[in-house]
């Protein structure tokens, strides 16, 4: 995956009209509802809460509205068992023992005279601060987000797939834009960060954490939409192909399958089908290659019954 362009002179939206532009100028066909609430998430510093099936494009979003605002894009991906430590900061435990190797004549001047060990050990914790300071911190997302020298965009992406405590715990967080480490002290946000939190619905988020964020459904887009996707992204693909295609792609996800198909999966369809030297979609090329918008055989098998449909949709 290709890195992320550098970040621009961070600016903030003028309009929603001006929102949806920028954000069209990065690659990303926007809604009205969805300019709308990147330009209010702008210019009110709130953060976004971005809901809505896979493959609809909520992290795509969160990386466009980053070069849209000229702001670096930092991503915490959330997964059950995700704590503050591991989303803060950590300490770089190897550079520590180096460090303590190499000092180690110094320690033992330190604790040279003493004629206890809870004497030495007093003596040590007085030089705490050497081991203990920003040279052998490691920021996780949310403390680089805060640290920044550029103003930055942060995604938690997947919200949903954390535990409820660390969604406590960012709660607290957004509302301060601030974070204490216990050794260094409180660590003040240099520039608000912009903010994204993506779900997938796994789970039932609270509603403390709902009243401090905008909300933003993202569905599967219409036909339009989709189709200005395709033709934006794959400009190779003939116009009818892509109609075709994305008919289809409508038709499938009125099934009830285990996972309808996404954008991306639209994306890859349209492509392979234009590697194939496809002209249109026939029934025969929408049964050989099922396997690429469908990810499970028994949504496949669904697919097939309803053939004829699809490849005329």
């Amino acid at each position: 995956m290709s890195p992320l362009p550098a970040p621009s002179p961070v600016r903030t939206f003028a309009s929603v009209e001006d929102a949806a532009a920028r954000l069209e100028q990065v690659g990303y066909l926007t809604s009205s509802e969805i300019a709308t609430a990147c330009f209010l998430a702008d210019r009110m510093d709130k953060p976004i809460l971005v809901e809505g099936p896979a493959g609809v494009g909520k992290t795509e979003l969160s990386k466009a509205l980053a070069q849209a605002l000229g702001r670096e894009f930092i991503r915490l991906q959330c997964y059950e068992g995700l704590d503050e430590a591991k989303a803060l900061y950590e300490w770089e435990y190897a550079k520590q023992l180096l460090y303590t190797q190499l000092l180690k004549d110094k320690i033992g001047e330190m604790v040279s005279g003493t004629g206890t060990l809870a004497e030495a050990a007093d003596r040590l914790a007085s030089g705490d601060a050497v081991f203990f300071s920003e040279r052998f911190l490691l920021p996780r997302p949310i403390l680089k987000a805060q640290l920044s020298e550029h103003p930055a965009l942060l995604l938690v992406d997947e919200i949903d797939k954390a535990d409820p405590e660390f969604e406590a715990f960012l709660l607290e967080v957004l509302s301060d834009n601030a974070v204490t480490i216990p050794e260094l002290g409180t660590f003040r946000a240099k520039h608000i960060p912009r903010v994204i939190l993506t779900s997938n619905n796994a789970r039932e988020l609270s509603d403390a954490l709902k009243r401090r964020c905008l909300h933003l459904h993202i569905d599967f887009p219409d036909r339009e939409r989709e189709l200005r996707i395709v033709r934006a992204r794959l400009p190779q693909v003939a116009q009818t192909l892509a109609e075709q295609v994305v008919e289809a792609v409508a038709a499938l996800r009125t099934l009830d399958l285990k996972k309808a198909p996404s954008i991306s999966e639209t994306l890859d369809w349209a492509q392979s089908l234009a590697l194939l030297n496809a002209e249109s979609l026939s029934s025969d090329l929408v049964l050989s290659t099922l396997n690429l918008v469908l990810k499970y055989e028994g949504d496949i098998e669904k697919a097939k019954a309803h053939l004829s449909e699809i490849a005329q949709a």
